[in-house]
Protein backbone atom coordinates (compact mmCIF):
# COMPACT_ATOMS: atom_id res chain seq x y z
CA UNK A 1 0.00 0.00 0.00
CA UNK A 2 1.49 3.67 -0.95
CA UNK A 3 0.93 5.71 2.00
CA UNK A 4 0.74 9.84 1.49
CA UNK A 5 2.03 11.34 4.77
CA UNK A 6 -0.03 14.81 3.26
CA UNK A 7 -3.41 12.43 3.85
CA UNK A 8 -2.53 9.65 5.70
CA UNK A 9 -1.95 9.10 9.50
CA UNK A 10 -0.61 6.10 11.05
CA UNK A 11 -0.35 4.56 14.76
CA UNK A 12 1.45 1.40 15.28
CA UNK A 13 1.21 -0.49 18.72
CA UNK A 14 2.44 -3.52 20.11
CA UNK A 15 1.28 -5.95 22.51
CA UNK A 16 2.46 -8.92 24.30
CA UNK A 17 -1.39 -10.27 23.62
CA UNK A 18 -1.61 -12.80 20.82
CA UNK A 19 -3.28 -11.51 17.59
CA UNK A 20 -6.26 -13.63 18.11
CA UNK A 21 -7.26 -11.70 21.83
CA UNK A 22 -6.63 -8.29 19.60
CA UNK A 23 -8.96 -9.37 17.13
CA UNK A 24 -11.42 -10.76 19.64
CA UNK A 25 -11.67 -7.06 21.07
CA UNK A 26 -11.70 -5.52 18.24
CA UNK A 27 -14.77 -7.68 16.11
CA UNK A 28 -16.86 -8.91 19.00
CA UNK A 29 -18.92 -5.49 19.62
CA UNK A 30 -19.37 -5.99 23.51
CA UNK A 31 -15.51 -6.42 23.91
CA UNK A 32 -15.30 -3.30 21.12
CA UNK A 33 -17.66 -1.05 23.36
CA UNK A 34 -15.53 -1.88 26.29
CA UNK A 35 -11.74 0.28 24.63
CA UNK A 36 -13.05 1.75 21.20
CA UNK A 37 -13.05 5.45 22.45
CA UNK A 38 -10.70 7.43 25.32
CA UNK A 39 -12.05 7.14 28.66
CA UNK A 40 -13.82 9.18 29.63
CA UNK A 41 -15.94 8.83 26.84
CA UNK A 42 -17.89 5.74 26.00
CA UNK A 43 -19.44 3.26 23.28
CA UNK A 44 -23.10 3.27 24.00
CA UNK A 45 -24.04 1.17 21.07
CA UNK A 46 -22.21 -1.33 18.70
CA UNK A 47 -23.06 -3.47 15.60
CA UNK A 48 -20.50 -4.79 13.58
CA UNK A 49 -20.85 -7.03 10.74
CA UNK A 50 -17.84 -9.08 9.77
CA UNK A 51 -18.62 -9.48 5.96
CA UNK A 52 -17.79 -6.78 2.79
CA UNK A 53 -20.45 -4.27 2.92
CA UNK A 54 -21.52 -5.21 6.37
CA UNK A 55 -22.55 -2.95 8.83
CA UNK A 56 -19.89 -0.72 11.25
CA UNK A 57 -21.79 1.43 13.78
CA UNK A 58 -20.80 2.62 16.94
CA UNK A 59 -22.31 5.52 19.03
CA UNK A 60 -19.44 7.36 20.65
CA UNK A 61 -21.05 9.00 24.42
CA UNK A 62 -19.43 11.94 25.85
CA UNK A 63 -19.35 12.01 29.91
CA UNK A 64 -21.89 14.90 29.66
CA UNK A 65 -24.51 12.19 28.12
CA UNK A 66 -24.15 14.01 24.57
CA UNK A 67 -24.28 11.27 21.85
CA UNK A 68 -22.32 10.79 18.04
CA UNK A 69 -23.94 7.43 16.31
CA UNK A 70 -21.62 6.55 13.34
CA UNK A 71 -21.97 4.30 10.28
CA UNK A 72 -19.94 2.96 8.50
CA UNK A 73 -19.30 0.32 5.93
CA UNK A 74 -16.98 -3.21 6.55
CA UNK A 75 -14.49 -3.12 2.47
CA UNK A 76 -12.69 -6.58 3.47
CA UNK A 77 -12.32 -9.12 6.52
CA UNK A 78 -9.06 -10.99 7.08
CA UNK A 79 -9.81 -12.88 10.09
CA UNK A 80 -6.91 -12.24 12.63
CA UNK A 81 -4.87 -10.35 10.41
CA UNK A 82 -7.17 -7.19 8.58
CA UNK A 83 -10.13 -4.92 9.20
CA UNK A 84 -10.80 -2.32 7.00
CA UNK A 85 -13.81 0.28 7.21
CA UNK A 86 -14.77 3.36 5.15
CA UNK A 87 -16.78 6.12 6.42
CA UNK A 88 -17.89 6.98 2.87
CA UNK A 89 -20.53 4.54 2.34
CA UNK A 90 -23.42 2.95 4.59
CA UNK A 91 -23.54 -0.55 4.92
CA UNK A 92 -24.26 -2.43 1.44
CA UNK A 93 -21.54 -0.03 -0.53
CA UNK A 94 -24.46 2.31 -0.17
CA UNK A 95 -23.15 6.30 -0.82
CA UNK A 96 -23.43 8.28 2.03
CA UNK A 97 -24.58 11.74 1.15
CA UNK A 98 -21.77 14.05 2.33
CA UNK A 99 -21.99 15.51 5.89
CA UNK A 100 -20.99 18.74 7.04
CA UNK A 101 -18.01 18.88 9.61
CA UNK A 102 -17.16 15.05 8.37
CA UNK A 103 -14.50 14.18 6.93
CA UNK A 104 -14.44 10.90 5.35
CA UNK A 105 -11.89 7.98 6.03
CA UNK A 106 -10.93 4.36 5.55
CA UNK A 107 -9.74 2.71 8.47
CA UNK A 108 -6.91 -0.32 8.23
CA UNK A 109 -6.24 -2.05 11.20
CA UNK A 110 -3.75 -4.44 10.46
CA UNK A 111 -2.62 -7.30 13.12
CA UNK A 112 1.16 -9.38 12.79
CA UNK A 113 2.79 -11.88 14.69
CA UNK A 114 6.08 -10.45 16.11
CA UNK A 115 8.04 -12.69 18.52
CA UNK A 116 6.80 -10.33 21.47
CA UNK A 117 2.82 -11.02 20.86
CA UNK A 118 1.24 -8.41 17.99
CA UNK A 119 1.80 -5.31 15.91
CA UNK A 120 -1.50 -3.33 15.83
CA UNK A 121 -1.33 -0.77 12.66
CA UNK A 122 -4.14 1.27 12.29
CA UNK A 123 -3.74 3.63 8.80
CA UNK A 124 -6.13 5.86 8.39
CA UNK A 125 -6.80 7.18 4.53
CA UNK A 126 -8.52 10.77 4.05
CA UNK A 127 -9.52 12.61 1.01
CA UNK A 128 -7.75 15.11 1.58
CA UNK A 129 -5.18 16.93 3.65
CA UNK A 130 -7.79 19.05 5.09
CA UNK A 131 -9.53 15.70 6.47
CA UNK A 132 -6.06 14.60 7.61
CA UNK A 133 -4.95 17.75 9.37
CA UNK A 134 -8.83 17.82 11.31
CA UNK A 135 -8.42 14.62 12.11
CA UNK A 136 -5.16 14.93 13.35
CA UNK A 137 -6.31 17.53 15.46
CA UNK A 138 -8.48 15.78 17.54
CA UNK A 139 -6.13 14.39 18.86
CA UNK A 140 -5.68 10.90 16.37
CA UNK A 141 -2.43 9.99 17.98
CA UNK A 142 -3.14 10.31 21.42
CA UNK A 143 -6.84 8.83 21.39
CA UNK A 144 -6.01 6.22 19.42
CA UNK A 145 -3.21 5.77 21.20
CA UNK A 146 -5.56 5.21 24.57
CA UNK A 147 -7.72 3.56 23.20
CA UNK A 148 -5.56 0.72 22.06
CA UNK A 149 -4.10 0.80 25.51
CA UNK A 150 -7.30 0.24 27.07
CA UNK A 151 -7.44 -3.17 24.71
CA UNK A 152 -4.67 -4.00 25.97
CA UNK A 153 -6.05 -3.95 29.62
CA UNK A 154 -9.11 -5.36 28.75
CA UNK A 155 -8.06 -8.17 27.00
CA UNK A 156 -4.91 -9.36 29.39
CA UNK A 157 -7.57 -9.73 31.93
CA UNK A 158 -9.66 -11.13 29.91
CA UNK A 159 -6.86 -14.02 28.59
Amino acid sequence: MNLDPTLDLTLIKETSLPKEAVWRALTEPELLKQWFCPKPWTVAECDLELWPGGRFYTVMQSPEGDQFPGESCVLEVMENTRLVWTTDFLPGFRPKSPEPEAFPFTAIIQLDSIESGTRYTATLLHADAAGKEKHAAMGFETGWGAAFDQLVELMTVAE
